[in-house]
């Protein structure tokens, strides 16, 4: 007879390997790992645990350390098990005695005992972890002066953007949902309620996005009679619909064919339009030149580390390495599609310098065009260089934001 609550402690420990040790994202593991986890709450609290896992894990493994008298290997099972034990007590307020009834079994055959003395050693302690997370090595060397502020963004999971496809309603709809707003056109929720239950989510008069995934579309502008834009690398839709709701006749590009059927559902729920091509942004070639272009690149996604703490684990030189090289053919490409007076921004989710300043220093042949603070929400602010980089410790008073790189230039 199944424990009840083990299987989604058995998810939790399937998605903390396949992130750990076969690079997957949460995400992409998901199916397999919670295949057997019967329920939606029991589903998300098995995410919960992984998430907490690998926001807190070099905090975790510290106390862990110092309750054995020979280390625990990186890899092993026993170590997983008490991470996964320690951040349920520790973050998610589970009582001890259903954290030992759920996690020691999780260990059958293997050292049960040595996992519940070290668990038992550390709670008769009171233990705590520090305020906010510490970064793996990692990723703290490669941020270098930001890695601090960085992780002062990770303590606590985000709450809620949603971006209006009318900007004019933004007070309304802070009041009728219970937000408030950091700029027009946006407002900001606390997490709980799911998406679907909301007001105006049947009407489209919404839609889920971050406050910093907001910006690169917003610093294109307002579109006009006849005026195009094409937004590379659309799906699942977000920017299109900014877009379009901003008046410009679009055309959404991406590979992914399921992606852009989350793209196309997104558009008819809002009741906005947009051209929805599906093709490789490298070998495409459009019939005209556009007005308008926005390359939300594909990336390491680094700066999504406060939603997605898996990318704290997974991402490396290599991966960088590889996005780098594509971003730099994708802007060459994009920069050859403008009209004369056309303006590009190029964005990326990522906190690495190779996909962010390296490939605005390197693109060449358009006129730099500085992004200014009056487009910015309060608490920002553009660089030197006029692009703007956000990481996820800025607004920290206010629910922070996701970590971005912009810039933007005109062909002239």
């Amino acid at each position: 007879m199944d424990i009840p609550g083990l299987p989604a402690r058995r998810a939790a420990l399937n998605l903390i390997d396949a992130v750990l040790r076969r690079g997957e994202t949460l995400d992409q593991a998901a199916s397999s790992a919670l295949s057997r986890v019967r329920g939606e709450p029991d589903r998300a609290l098995a995410r919960a645990i992984a998430g907490e896992v690998l926001r807190w894990r070099a905090d975790l493994d510290e106390l862990i350390d110092s309750a054995t008298r020979l280390p625990l290997a990186d890899d092993a099972k026993a170590r997983a098990v008490l991470e996964i034990m320690l951040a349920q007590v520790l973050r998610l307020e589970t009582p001890a005695h259903a954290v030992i009834a759920t996690g020691l079994p999780l260990l059958a055959g293997g050292p049960r005992r040595l996992a519940h003395g070290v668990f038992s050693t550390l709670t008769r302690r009171g233990i705590f972890l520090p305020n906010v997370p510490t970064l793996p090595d990692a990723p703290y060397e490669r941020w270098g002066d930001r890695a601090e502020a960085i992780a002062k963004g990770l303590a606590l999971p985000p709450p809620l953007d949603i971006a209006l496809r009318d900007a004019a309603q933004t007070e309304s709809w802070a009041e009728k949902l219970g937000g408030t707003s950091l700029m027009p056109g946006h407002v900001r929720l606390e997490r709980g309620t799911p998406v679907t239950e909301l007001a105006g989510f049947g009407e489209g008069a919404w839609w889920v996005q971050d406050l910093a995934a907001s910006l690169p579309a917003r610093l294109l502008g307002t579109g006009g009679e006849g005026l195009s834009a094409l937004d590379l690398c659309a799906a699942p839709g977000g920017k299109t619909m900014q877009l379009a709701a901003a008046g410009w006749d679009v055309t959404a590009l991406d590979i992914a064919g399921r992606r852009l059927e989350r793209l196309r559902a997104n558009l008819e729920r809002t009741n906005l339009a947009a051209e929805v091509v599906q093709a490789d942004a490298l070998k495409w070639e459009p019939e005209a030149p556009f007005d308008a272009i926005l390359l939300d690149a594909p990336c390491t996604a680094t700066g999504t580390c406060r939603r997605h703490p898996e990318v704290l684990h997974r991402i490396g030189p290599r991966q960088i390495d590889e996005m780098a090289e594509i971003q730099t053919k994708l802007l060459s490409r994009a920069a050859e599609w403008l009209a004369p007076g056309g303006v590009l921004v190029y964005a990326v989710c990522s906190l690495e310098e190779a996909e962010g300043e390296a490939q605005a220093r390197a693109l060449e042949g358009l006129q730099p065009e500085a992004i200014t603070q009056a487009e910015l929400p309060d608490g920002l602010a553009p660089t030197d260089e006029g692009w703007l980089r956000t990481d996820p410790g800025m607004l920290a008073g206010q629910g922070g934001l996701d970590g971005f790189f912009i810039a933007r230039w005109r062909k002239v």
